[in-house]
């Protein structure tokens, strides 16, 4: 019993932390994380065709090139390259 009560204090104390922060909306959701969009150079368009030459997992691709998983597959789509599990 006493475990629950300091477990409830310890996620009350957190919710309003993140509300003195104002990382949390009002409603208690989290608030959203805005993306800025960046373009795709020479170079990122030559890394994605040697990491599908290679057969590199897509999910290490988007973490080398801080990608999204999405972007990558749309811009592999339009380049007409193989990229995924099923090439």
């Amino acid at each position: 019993m006493k475990k629950a009560k300091v477990v409830k204090k310890t996620v009350k104390a957190a919710k309003g932390a993140k509300a003195a922060n104002g990382k949390a909306a009002k409603n208690g959701k989290a608030a959203k994380s805005t993306r800025t969009r960046r373009e795709w150079t020479k170079s990122d368009l030559k890394e994605l065709k040697d990491h599908s030459k290679a057969r590199t997992p897509v999910a290490k691709i988007a973490k080398l090139t801080k990608r999204t998983v999405g972007a990558l597959r749309q811009k592999a789509l339009h380049l007409g390259l193989g990229l995924g599990h099923r090439r």
